[in-house]
């Protein structure tokens, strides 16, 4: 049986990430690629779209703590939704905070130069999963905080 190039494996976010993982920064839109000319011309900047699911693309920086060589341990994942997905948890630190992922899949592929090939995977998610424990309090609740609308 064959497996076509490109294929989406469905995995677990505690498989994939058994520690969780650190978003470092915002969600932003993953656009495509304007060149001088485009820029020159006035030519407004096109949002990518998943060619499997027609969603849009959005992209997050983030870092796996289980991960001990430190140029491997932080990475882009693509979101697929139509609007911009919003994190469910709190911010550990400014600028940083964790998050578990819902609908994740992985695309295996070589990554690395010459000799120094080795096993990667793209992995992508549809959003982020409501975690229990690091809840974002409600608007009416009394911690003071307001939750950013995307």
């Amino acid at each position: 049986m064959a497996i076509d190039k490109g294929h989406r494996f469905g995995i677990d976010f505690d498989d994939a990430f058994p520690q969780g993982l650190v978003m470092v920064g915002e969600v932003s839109p993953d656009n495509e690629y304007q060149s001088r000319e485009d820029r020159a011309a006035n030519r407004p900047v096109r949002q990518r779209v998943d060619e499997v699911t027609g969603k849009r693309q959005w992209k997050v920086m983030v870092t796996d703590p289980a991960e001990t060589r430190a140029k491997r341990a932080s990475f882009e994942i693509t979101l697929l939704a139509d609007v911009q997905p919003v994190p469910t948890t709190l911010e550990a630190l400014p600028g940083m905070r964790p998050i578990e992922l819902d609908g994740l899949t992985a695309e295996p592929r070589v990554a690395g130069q010459g000799e120094f090939k080795y096993q990667s995977y793209v992995f992508r998610a549809t959003g982020f999963k409501q975690t229990a424990g690091n809840a974002k309090p409600s608007r009416s609740g009394g911690s003071g905080e307001t939750a950013k609308a995307a």
